[in-house]
Formats: structure tokens, C-alpha cells, sequence
């Protein structure tokens, strides 16, 4: 390739119209704008996407913004009023997606429903993400991240004994919209097959319990409720960051019956934990947990983190280390892949996190944050507006 000649990607030519706002549509949008899809993201007149105004972290934008939204157009259009929903038929009529994440319902009375659309144009692929689903007792319950971790069992089984956690960051908004992304591209390619779009209907309740692993298969065939048990894993220990004589956390993982030996061989130097018979196999140490950790606590407290490092390199076990934000960006593994970008913005080029589809022959894109409404005059351009009606449009407050 030569060096002036734009990259492709997998994604080059798809089309996205986003009916989206906040986080997990366009989480999804945003990993498919990497990937080189044309998302065209509507946003109202004067306000835009809720995001923009949760915070001004970024030299006045919104952290949330910056997060989710790189990588696409900005359309303004009131759908409330009825040139303003002819500009998204129109768009529609040329688009390969359309997708949407509001309440359900909220799509088919701006007249923005599957049906509709789909009449337009056969071929495309409409996409609707909610918290609960378009059906269901359920369908019209408001849905946040953080009311889905608790009805999909997140907060009732991360924390400690005593009391519950919620997990750091958005995780049922983030699974939905990679389910999203997922399904998206699914349908793209049946297409392909059968020249025909569908429908794709993306819950962030079911997204989330598809993650609970062997949770549910411990309550189907042992009646257990997963208890809380802190930075620990349910069902396997020693597994987790343990506190080292100097401060810092070591986290390792025994998972096997050959690292358990290894482990106490060479690591612990306590080859009589070998002989104790509460310990032998991974569901003995998983019912004698509470005496297990508190010998491993003692023994950690023994010596600094970077000697039990050492120890558990040189004996081939999975090992790490605690780290906070600041270290998290100066990791040397993500300096060295470049995982780190920057792009451009209205306040100037801003640093964003990368996107971990790494394509030998498609790279992800980094190209620009766009500004409220940046790119509404060329997207009607092309769809066929003249100046005139373009500034009939902006005089009334359609765009």
C-alpha cells in the first residue's frame, strides 16, 4: 500500500443512522465507526446526546462524549417535526442500519418503527437496544446500568460478605453494546446472503446473565446461591490480590492441582500445605476457604510484593499487580502496542483509549470528534437539499 493511499477497512461502505443517546448504542456504534462504518448519529437541535452535558472533564466536553462518540457525524434534526422525520426516511432509504436504544416504542411513534422502515428500504438492518427487551412484562421499565446489576445478579454477588458492590464501570450498557455490535455485523453479512435486512432486538438484562458464567449451573445443579466473597474468585483460592509485607497487592491465581504443588513448593516454601488434606484438591480449598485464607494472608504478610513477584515468575505461575488509573496508562504492554490514541476534537486533539480489534488488514480509525451538529448541512448535501432548503431548515429550527 502505498503510503498516501487511504487504509481500508472492514467496515468501509456500511452506513449507520444511530437514533442513539448516552451509552450502549453508542458504545456499539462507536467500536463499528472504528472499523470504518459511516455512523451518522442524530441528536437534537441546541442539545444533542444527553452525554455531551454529564461533565466537562475534557477541556469543557464531556468525558462521556469523547468516550463514545469519536469516529462519527453529527446530524441535528427535531423529529417532532415532520420535515424533520422526512430527512431520517430519506436517510434510511440509503442507510445499511438503522439503530436505536430508546425506551421501546419511542422509535415507532416518531415513525421510525421496523415496519416503517423496512418498506423504505428492504435491505436494511434495524437494530433496537433497551433494557429489557421490545416484549415482556417487563418492556416499559426504565433501565439503568446500575438497576440492570441488580436485577441481573451483579450486585448481589460482587462485595464482600457483608455488604454488596456494584461493578465500577457501565458493564450492562458495555455487554449490550458489543452484543449490539455483534449482531449488527451478523445480520450484515446473513444479508449478504439473503438480500434481505432484519431485525435485531438487544437487552442489556439478558446481556448481562449471559456473563454469570457458572453461576447459574451452581444453582441448577447444587442449589447454590453465589455468595459475596470480596477480591476473591467463588470457586477457586488462592485466587486474588493479597497484601505483601510492604503494602502493595500481589494478585495470583492457582487454578490447578499441578500450581497448587508448585505453588507451595517453590513459591511458599510450605510443602505441608501438600499433606493437609482440607487443601488437596480446588473444592477441598473452596470448602476450608476461610482457614486457607487466612494461612495465605499470614504467609503473604511475610515478605515485600517484589520478592513474591520474583518468586512466582521464576516458578511459571500466573502473577501481577494492583494498579490504579495513572499506572493503568503508563502500562509499559500498552504503551508498546500503541493503544493510546489521539484525535482531533472542537478544543484540539484530545487522547483516547484504543479499540482491541486488532485486523492485520483493517486498523481501527481515529479521526475526529465531532462538534454538535458539525456535519448537518454536508450529510443533507448529499441526500439531496439545496442551500435554500438547508436554510429554510436551520431558520425553523428543523436542524
Amino acid at each position: 500500500m502505498a503510503t498516501n493511499e487511504k487504509p481500508t477497512r472492514a467496515l468501509d461502505g456500511v452506513k449507520i443512522l444511530a437514533f442513539e443517546q448516552v451509552l450502549a448504542a453508542p458504545f456499539a456504534t462507536c467500536t463499528l465507526a472504528d472499523m470504518g462504518a459511516e455512523v451518522i448519529k442524530i441528536e437534537r437541535p441546541g442539545v444533542g446526546d444527553l452525554i455531551r452535558h454529564w461533565d466537562s472533564a475534557v477541556k469543557g466536553l464531556s468525558s462521556g462524549y469523547v468516550w463514545l462518540n469519536r469516529n462519527k457525524r453529527s446530524l441535528t434534526v427535531d423529529v417532532k417535526q415532520e420535515r424533520g422525520r422526512e430527512i431520517i426516511r430519506r436517510l434510511a432509504a440509503e442507510s445499511d442500519v438503522f439503530f436505536e436504544n430508546y425506551a421501546p416504542g419511542v422509535a415507532e411513534r416518531s415513525g421510525f418503527g421496523y415496519e416503517a422502515l423496512a418498506k423504505i428500504n428492504p435491505r436494511l438492518v434495524y437494530g433496537s437496544l433497551s433494557g429489557y427487551g421490545q416484549d415482556g412484562p417487563y418492556r416499559d421499565v426504565k433501565a439503568y446500568d446500575l438497576l440492570i446489576q441488580g436485577e441481573g445478579g451483579i450486585i448481589a454477588t460482587t462485595g464482600y460478605p457483608d455488604r454488596p458492590a456494584k461493578a465500577s464501570i457501565s458493564i450492562s450498557d458495555i455487554a449490550a453494546g458489543m452484543y449490539a455490535a455483534l449482531g449488527i455485523v451478523l445480520a450484515l453479512y446473513e444479508r449478504e446472503k439473503t438480500g434481505r435486512g432484519q431485525r435485531i432486538d438487544i437487552s442489556m438484562l439478558e446481556s448481562i446473565v449471559a456473563w454469570l458464567g457458572y453461576f447459574p449451573h451452581h444453582y441448577w445443579h447444587r442449589g447454590e446461591e453465589a455468595a459475596r466473597v470480596g477480591m476473591r474468585h467463588h470457586y477457586v483460592t488462592p485466587y486474588g490480590p493479597y497484601l505483601a509485607r510492604d503494602g502493595e497487592y500481589v494478585n495470583l491465581a492457582v487454578a490447578t492441582v499441578q500450581d497448587w504443588e508448585v505453588f507451595c513448593r517453590n513459591v511458599l516454601e510450605r510443602v505441608d500445605l501438600l499433606d493437609d488434606s482440607r487443601f488437596a484438591t480446588v473444592e477441598a480449598r473452596r470448602e476450608n476457604r476461610a482457614l486457607l485464607e487466612e494461612t495465605m494472608e499470614n504467609i503473604m504478610r511475610e515478605r515485600d510484593h517484589t520478592d513474591w513477584l520474583d518468586r512466582l515468575k521464576k516458578a511459571g505461575l500466573p502473577h501481577g499487580v494492583v494498579r490504579g488509573i495513572a499506572k493503568v496508562l503508563a502500562h509499559p504492554q500498552l504503551i508498546a502496542r500503541r493503544f493510546f490514541r489521539e484525535v482531533e476534537s472542537p478544543v484540539g486533539r484530545v487522547p483516547v483509549v484504543g479499540n482491541p480489534l486488532n485486523l492485520t488488514d483493517s486498523p481501527a480509525r481515529f479521526d475526529r470528534i465531532p462538534a454538535l451538529g458539525e456535519d448537518s448541512e454536508a450529510i443533507l448535501r448529499e441526500i439531496g437539499y439545496d442551500a435554500g432548503q438547508i436554510a429554510d431548515l436551520r431558520r425553523d429550527k428543523v436542524i
